[in-house]
């Protein structure tokens, strides 16, 4: 009787943390979803009326097909590399920083503060370094916040660096509003950058595409070679053990959110200086959500960022041109890029975890158990 309860109280299916999946078959299983995605995608291109193959050619065409397209693709890859960079330095202490766009936010605004009052007074290379030197101290304070209140009184940092995003959109609505608002403007809106000021071009995109690169590498090395990596991976695995170990929790939460804002307030510095030469509400581009994705896809590996960066950067130039050429939708060019998203992000839910079905484990354990019987 007890058995026959024990069997029914048993779920039909559950789920179940694997021991282990090799790298070869993870990487099988991530390019089932890929196709799989396609296939979903393609069903939706479909019903729209198209040749599903004809509109994914066009998005790769559209992504790298002239000079003109592949730098617009640099451009959108810039930020959301840099952004993941810095999300994913306090993703591996567990520390998860969901303001992004808010420090971005604030290291173009005070990269502004110099670009445009100081753009007579400074030549080119020293404020361009002073817009660099101000936004990401703008972004690392901003960053700094919330890991003082969570290192002192263990506080959600997921609540405090959400909340403090919409600080900095509305400062930069009164600014727009009030002290920076271009003058004879009828609406809302600062002014231009002079030219002088703007980031230098190289290979017809800003220079912040070679400083990205470069910050993969020191990425890398800072995360795996040194010390303070070290004890950033120690931190994210257990802060108790990180402290039996005699590392400082509280500094390195402290430090750690510091650089991550600081890096995020680089990306708001680029933005400005080289892209938009302006600020206003949409600067960020939602890259500071979008580098959530791009961090967590990657496993924090910034090699795998920079592919991951590209990749979706790639879905969002294409999709543009799927929307020009065949006049889909904007919309429906966003469910297209979110059902590969959500293809993608799901694979990675079945790697860690699998299907059981009822009596399943008592099967392999049986199994098991005739096995054993039978090298005894």
């Amino acid at each position: 009787m007890s058995s026959k309860s024990a069997k029914h109280k048993e779920p039909f299916v559950r789920m179940v943390k694997r021991d282990d999946l090799s790298p070869r078959r993870a990487w099988c299983y991530r390019g089932i979803a890929f196709l799989l995605a396609l296939l979903a995608g393609g069903l939706l291109i479909l019903a729209l009326g198209h040749n599903p193959l004809s509109v994914y050619k066009d998005m790769v065409l559209g992504a790298w097909g002239t000079p003109t397209v592949i730098r617009e693709t640099v451009k959108l890859t810039v930020p959301l590399l840099v952004s993941a960079l810095a999300l994913g330095l306090a993703f591996r202490m567990k520390f998860w920083n969901i303001g992004g766009e808010g420090q971005i936010m604030m290291g173009a605004v005070a990269a502004g503060a110099f670009g445009f009052f100081t753009a007579h007074i400074f030549s080119a290379p020293v404020l361009t370094a002073l817009m660099l030197l101000a936004g990401m101290l703008a972004g690392g304070i901003y960053g700094f916040i919330p890991s003082y209140f969570k290192a002192r009184w263990n506080t959600n940092e997921i609540l405090f660096t959400l909340m403090l995003n919409y600080v900095a959109l509305a400062f930069i609505k009164f600014l727009m509003n009030g002290p920076w608002k271009a003058q004879g403007s009828s609406f809302p809106r600062m002014p231009m950058l002079v030219t002088g000021a703007r980031l230098e071009q190289v290979g017809g995109v800003h220079w912040g595409w070679i400083l990205a690169l470069v910050l993969v590498v020191i990425a890398w090395i800072y995360f795996n070679k040194t010390k303070h990596g070290y004890e950033v991976s120690v931190v994210g695995m257990s802060s108790d053990t990180a402290r039996y170990a005699g590392i400082n929790v509280r500094r390195v939460i402290m430090r750690t959110m510091f650089i991550s804002g600081a890096l995020c307030g680089l990306v708001g510095v680029m933005q400005f200086a080289g892209v938009d030469y302006t600020i206003t509400e949409g600067i960020t581009g939602y890259v500071g959500f979008t580098a959530i994705i791009v961090a967590w896809l990657a496993k924090m590996n910034p090699y795998g960022m920079l592919v991951v960066s590209v990749f979706i950067a790639m879905l969002k130039r294409g999709s543009n041109t799927i929307h020009t050429i065949y006049k889909i939708p904007a919309s429906a060019s966003d469910v297209l890029i979110g059902i590969i998203f959500f293809f993608m992000i799901g694979c990675e839910f079945f790697i860690r975890y699998k299907v059981v079905l009822r009596g399943s484990n008592k099967k392999s354990h049986d199994e098991n158990c005739g096995e054993e019987a039978q090298n005894a």
